[in-house]
């Protein structure tokens, strides 16, 4: 049974959570400590996580393409892919024990902040694409896979890559990185949902803090692009890499 303060507490915090998501992603670096804190078993909070944060991707997306910064129908075959990927990654972590990623993830994410500071290309001028979006396909779903899996941090990975591999400004890859979270969380709830993990009344209050989140959240990021963007997604790189490093090392 969990008490109605808490209800009230995480509420709160998913409005943060929506802000960091909309801008950077890596909100589950706040919410997902939270959630276990207020005592949801993990297999719920990942599940419930998932839910909130779907409707607070879904609010900024929805801000982004109004700034015409998002078309999905040029992306209509990435989108498949990583919702497969989200898919199947949910699957996966229903029944084995996601306890490895702790220390590869970190390392991962490692890579990412180090891009970003080293990197001359993140900024909102778009570049030479290394790579066709029919290349990138598998790289998202691979994405989306530990979307499903896991979590934290994919935000970053879709931004990272999009910038560095497909060429997009920093603002919308971050508009596209929205797009695709968004797909891998519609893909792990409806399957987290089969499992019966999801806790339906905490996950919608927790929602609609995400909503109000995600719209300040996106509105930020749209008027002040690279400047806002590239020092908050190194910030959560190294964040979460030292969250999971903790983790890992302390268990």
């Amino acid at each position: 049974m969990i008490d109605p303060w808490i209800y009230a507490a995480l509420t709160a915090t998913a409005v943060l959570t929506g802000f960091v998501d909309a801008i950077a992603g890596g909100g589950g670096l706040i919410m997902m400590p939270a959630l276990l804190f207020a005592g949801v078993p993990p297999i719920n909070a990942l599940a419930t996580n998932k839910l909130q944060s779907m409707f607070g991707t879904a609010t900024a997306c929805a801000n982004y393409a109004r700034k015409g910064l998002v078309d999905w129908r040029h992306h209509k075959g990435t989108i498949a892919l990583v919702f497969a990927g989200a898919s199947g990654g949910v699957i996966a972590v229903q029944a084995i024990d996601p306890g490895a990623l702790k220390l590869i993830i970190p390392l991962l994410l490692v890579a990412v902040a180090l891009y970003v500071i080293a990197s001359p290309r993140m900024t909102d001028d778009d570049a030479h694409q290394r790579i066709s979006a029919r290349g990138y396909g598998p790289i998202a779903a691979l994405i989306g896979a530990y979307d499903g899996f896991f979590g934290p941090g994919t935000g970053s990975f879709f931004t990272a890559t999009l910038v560095g591999l497909r060429g997009a400004g920093l603002t919308r890859a971050t508009a596209l990185t929205k797009l695709l979270n968004l797909t891998s969380n519609v893909a792990s709830v409806l399957f987290f949902a089969l499992g019966g993990k999801m806790l339906w009344l905490l996950g919608l209050s927790m929602a609609a803090g995400a909503m109000i989140g995600g719209y300040l959240g996106s509105h930020t990021a749209i008027r002040f692009g690279a400047r806002i963007i590239r020092p908050l997604l190194v910030t959560l790189s190294l964040g979460l890499t030292a969250r999971l490093l903790w983790s890992y090392f302390a268990a």
